[in-house]
């Protein structure tokens, strides 16, 4: 789980957000977010991609507690309703099944009182020989 740990601090885009990790556990990931006014779209609604990115961020996590380097091979998200400026959002992330390189996770997201704000399906793909150290200062993995 050291793994994701060490993904999640490397990550500059989360970090800007203010995506906090509340829980990890092998396969399972639970992350929180407020709705700022910057992530606030014409409709005065939490754009979708906001939702998405922290959606993401949680599968990453739950897919990463393994070890070896994991990406996202695919993902899809249904907007349930909508969340708004100053609404903190919970993404909880669980691993379906994993079979040979890949895996399959669904992250509900969810808003203020435990309403369903979005669900999203991830599916990941293991990378093998690579590390994740950083080269000369770069994020690229080797």
């Amino acid at each position: 789980m050291e793994s994701a740990r060490r993904m999640l601090a490397a990550d500059t885009a989360s970090k800007a957000l203010g995506i906090e990790l509340l829980d990890l556990a092998e396969g399972r990931a639970t992350c929180r977010m407020a709705v700022t006014g910057e992530m606030v779209n014409g409709h005065g609604l939490c754009h979708g991609g906001y939702v998405f990115l922290l959606a993401d961020t949680a599968f990453a996590c739950a897919c990463n507690t393994y070890g070896p380097v994991t990406v996202a091979a695919g993902a899809e998200i249904t907007f349930v309703s909508p969340a708004r400026e100053g609404d903190v959002l919970t993404a909880e992330a669980a691993e379906r099944t994993r079979y040979g390189r890949s895996g399959i996770y669904d992250i509900t997201v969810t808003g203020s009182g435990g309403r369903v704000v979005a669900e999203f399906r991830g599916r990941s793909r293991e990378f093998r020989g690579r590390s994740r150290e950083f080269r000369g200062g770069s994020r690229e993995l080797r």
